[in-house]
């Protein structure tokens, strides 16, 4: 017998069976194809969506092949989108049907790295259906697989550990508990998908059914857990204090005394964590926390000028602090000496690696030039030549789009510049090649925009 033939699935402690697989390939490339038709078609493939969810449905379950379920799972969101052209009814009618089938294959699924797809499939749902989607009864059992996943993490976590004890333990061993840990972090991060999706959704008036779990998001954080998990538990927080603002201050004890120390953190997505929640905090409830920000602000520039800040691992984690230390100067003017900071803040730029931090940073930098800021133009203008290659190294590595609002203001800027004729030229000759060249095409790419 071929075992390239057959797969084994064991299903609870009792039932094992196995199954000849030999022309299953062929249901799962079936299944991608109908993923791919809903994804690109959209609407286009509405007429579709009622039997094509009445296939896929059943198939989360369907053990038999790993990659029809990862297809099942898949193409729900898809088809969520599909639907919306049909009316609020017949979606409706259609995630009544996903939805507890949904919820109990996440709850069955015995392969880790299938289980995450599921997750990831259910975040997109409830962040394309909104707020109510779950009803009382869904997101009660809801919480209750997520209270499950979260203490099967932690105890698996502590076998790992007990199996590092034992006397047959070796290198073999240690790749084999490596790779387990790595997918109990991955579903961890499914988990954050989730809660991300119920906070964008539901605002404040998720954070009763938050409470129910908040004992894990508490114990994750702690310094003595494994990085990942500290790493997961901030973006848990993050989004908490993104989405109900505010509101968020009654768990600072909680969340603030780890956030704080983990601003300058060895790992960079600790520290990445860590500095863009600063940055929220700043952005969405900012005269709650105004009274931090002094010292947080010390500590972000601690982290952006440590030496190692520009390698490569570390360069999302350092436009992230500078991004939290440009929120707290925009939103929260105030709690911090910004004099003091600008000349700091100008040496740092450009920041070109995390995109959606970039948007932020430029538009304050926009903010400031069109002020007429004198720390950012310098005494005569003498920083013109720096705020032009500031400005082309952005747009030469792709931070922002020059279709995009602050694109747009930062090309006029360039624009303004250039009406000064020989200082415009003067500048010019202090970029690199690569730089004017970005310049130039920025001109060209915006011309009667």
């Amino acid at each position: 017998m071929d075992d390239a033939d057959w797969q084994f699935v064991t299903l609870g402690d009792q039932q094992s069976f196995g199954i000849r697989t030999a022309g299953l390939d062929e249901k799962a490339t079936a299944c991608q194809m109908l993923v791919c038709y809903a994804r690109e078609l959209k609407e286009g493939f509405a007429e579709y969506t009622q039997e094509v969810v009445q296939i896929m449905v059943p198939l989360l379950k369907f053990y038999f092949h790993d990659e029809v379920r990862v297809a099942a799972a898949e193409c729900l969101p898809f088809l969520i989108d599909c639907a919306r052209i049909k009316g609020e009814q017949y979606l409706a009618e259609m995630w009544q049907y996903i939805c507890p089938n949904l919820l109990k294959a996440v709850e069955l699924e015995p392969e880790k790295d299938i289980l995450a797809e599921m997750m990831h499939s259910l975040a997109k749902c409830i962040e394309k259906l909104g707020k109510g989607c779950l009803g009382d009864q869904y997101m009660s059992d809801l919480i209750k697989i997520l209270d499950k996943l979260l203490n099967v993490h932690f105890d698996r976590q502590v076998q790992r550990q007990e199996q590092r004890k034992d006397e047959d333990y070796d290198d073999v061993v240690e790749e084999s508990l490596l790779d387990e840990d790595d997918a109990d972090v991955y579903v961890l991060s499914k988990v954050s998908d989730i809660i991300h999706a119920l906070f964008g959704t539901h605002g404040d008036a998720f954070l009763p059914v938050y409470d129910q779990l908040l004992t894990h998001f508490v114990k994750l954080l702690g310094a003595e857990r494994p990085w990942p998990d500290r790493q997961w538990a901030l973006c848990i927080w993050d989004d908490l204090i993104e989405h109900t603002g505010p509101h968020s201050l009654k768990y600072q004890e909680y969340f603030m005394p780890m956030m704080v120390q983990s601003i300058c953190d060895k790992q960079g997505e600790v520290r990445q964590a860590s500095s863009y929640g600063f940055g929220i905090m700043a952005q969405y409830a900012g005269e709650t926390y105004a009274h931090m920000f002094k010292d947080v602000v010390s500590l972000l520039i601690k982290a952006i000028e440590d030496p190692t800040s520009r390698e490569v691992d570390n360069l999302s984690p350092t436009e992230n602090a500078i991004s939290a230390v440009t929120k707290i100067c925009k939103h929260c003017s105030s709690s911090v000496d910004v004099n003091d900071i600008l000349p700091k803040w100008l040496s740092w730029l450009p920041v070109w690696e995390d995109e959606e931090e970039a948007v932020h940073v430029y538009s304050y930098f926009c903010d400031l030039i069109e002020a007429n800021h004198p720390l950012i133009l310098g005494q005569n203008n003498s920083n013109l030549p720096r705020i032009l290659s500031i400005m082309a190294t952005a747009f030469q590595k792709e931070a922002v789009d020059t279709d995009s609002d602050v694109g747009k203001r930062m090309v006029n800027i360039i624009r303004q510049i250039q009406t000064t004729g020989d200082m415009f030229q003067a500048c010019l000759s202090q970029l690199s090649a690569e730089e004017q060249q970005a310049l130039n095409q920025a001109l060209v790419t915006t011309v009667g925009s």
